[in-house]
């Protein structure tokens, strides 16, 4: 069995923030996949997908935020696995919106849902870094993380959610290595335009070599 769990708030006033991006995932897996109804256990919401040959059972954490490794650390001891079969999907202020990083292990890197599941089952898990851009000064963070989306970034941002989604699927198929191809903006940068190489001016002989 692999674990994709998703990090965000319970309650209909955090549905659509950017903190809540790795619930965000979640769902769109559950969409996918069929998922009809929700399972509650380990204070978390619970549905099972198969994907392949593969069980995954998908964890919405329902203790907010800064008590996201209680339902890790329950899952993966009911079920006798190890951290490293457990991705968590999880926003970042420190990545562009629509910017992707999967690791397979690594720091908090100051997130405190990452903080706690850390101090329950270690850094060895992999973990899907999802952008939501920064804010425009550390006052403005907490309004920023548990706010909406712009209206003109909720395009990037259905389209992002749906390459997380992708890319939590490749993991399942095949581990993290091959998986990290989703790493990076949304889109590939604009090619840069080299400027015209110059050239003598008419009637004008070039300089000797």
């Amino acid at each position: 069995m692999r674990c994709v769990l998703g990090i965000g708030n319970p309650g209909r006033e955090y549905e659509r923030t950017r903190h809540n991006c790795g619930f965000l995932v979640i769902d769109e897996l559950a969409r996918r996949h069929g998922v009809g109804s929700w399972s509650t256990k380990w204070k978390a919401h619970l549905a099972e997908i198969g994907l392949g040959d593969q069980r995954v059972l998908l964890i919405k954490p329902q203790t907010y935020v800064n008590l996201s490794g209680e339902a890790a650390q329950a899952v993966l001891a009911f079920y006798k696995l190890a951290p490293a079969d457990l991705l968590v999907i999880v926003d970042d202020i420190n990545l562009a919106l629509g910017d992707l990083r999967l690791r397979p292990s690594g720091s908090a890197g100051g997130h405190n849902g990452l903080k706690d599941i850390e101090a329950r089952i270690g850094q060895a898990y992999p973990r899907l870094r999802v952008g939501i851009g920064a804010p425009t000064s550390a006052e403005a963070q907490i309004g920023h993380v548990l706010g909406g989306f712009a209206p003109d970034e909720q395009a990037d941002a259905q389209a992002m959610i749906a390459k997380a989604a992708d890319c939590a699927e490749g993991w399942v198929r095949d581990g993290v290595s091959v998986s990290c191809r989703f790493n990076g903006p949304l889109r590939p940068p604009p090619p840069r335009v080299r400027p015209p190489k110059a050239t003598p001016a008419d009637g004008v002989e070039p300089p000797p070599a």
